[in-house]
């Protein structure tokens, strides 16, 4: 009887001890699973975020492509509609990324040694000042240009440096008062001699040198360079 008694409170405690063994390993496996879950959500939510930000750069390259194509476009339509004068050789016209630069011969523009516009000139800039019109967001840059023959006294000038700004000076001043542009978007600038496209040694290479440059540059560059600096 005693035995059978001893077998039996033996037998509740192995019992006993095999549900806490086995609720343990239950609760430990419950825990791991919780864990694996919450590694699972996180994957997940950083999938979903990885996908929105290739979604946001796909549609960022496809408005640069679309913004390049309108550029593209727009200078295009101007080189179409200066096409007569590119034609009869009076305008060269050159694209380099966001930038666009129309040369003028000098002597389109000018008199030897001097900076008042000639007739023939200005009919020509009136028609560069309405193609340039339409770049509302662009800064129009006027570099003056020379060769390195000095000028003479007479002209009135010390210098090719007073010359070219001069000139520039007087571009600007055209596009504004008889182009209308707002003068906030010019910039007016003298090279001198110091920036050639051709050696001054002969005639023809001296003569692609007296120029007038008028660029169109991204109008966000140009402020950046003139906005005022906080004091450190």
């Amino acid at each position: 009887m005693k035995k059978n008694l001893v077998a039996a409170v033996v037998g509740l405690v192995v019992l006993s001890l095999s549900a806490c063994v086995s609720t343990g390993k239950y609760k430990k496996l419950e825990s791991s699973n919780a864990a694996l879950q919450t590694q699972s959500d996180d994957l997940t939510a950083q999938n979903a975020k990885l996908q929105e930000e290739v979604k946001k750069i796909a549609a960022e390259q496809d408005a640069l492509k679309a913004e390049a194509a309108k550029k593209e476009s727009s200078y295009n339509a101007l080189v179409g509609e200066l096409s007569n004068e590119l034609s009869q050789g009076q305008l060269e016209v050159k694209k380099y990324k966001d930038m666009l630069t129309v040369d003028v011969a000098e002597k389109i523009f000018f008199d030897s040694g001097k900076a008042q516009l000639k007739k023939e000139g200005e009919a020509v800039l009136l028609k560069v000042g309405e193609a340039l019109a339409k770049f509302t967001d662009k800064t129009i840059r006027v570099v003056g240009h020379t060769d390195n023959v000095p000028v003479s006294a007479k002209s009135g000038f010390a210098s090719n440096w007073e010359l070219s700004v001069m000139r520039a000076t007087t571009v600007v001043r055209f596009l504004q008062e008889k182009g209308k542009l707002p003068p906030e978007r010019m910039i007016a600038a003298g090279q001198g001699e110091y920036m050639p496209v051709a050696p001054n040694d002969t005639p023809e290479g001296r003569q692609k040198n007296r120029r007038i440059e008028i660029m169109l540059l991204d109008r966000a560059m140009t402020d950046a360079l003139v906005q005022p600096q906080e004091p450190k």
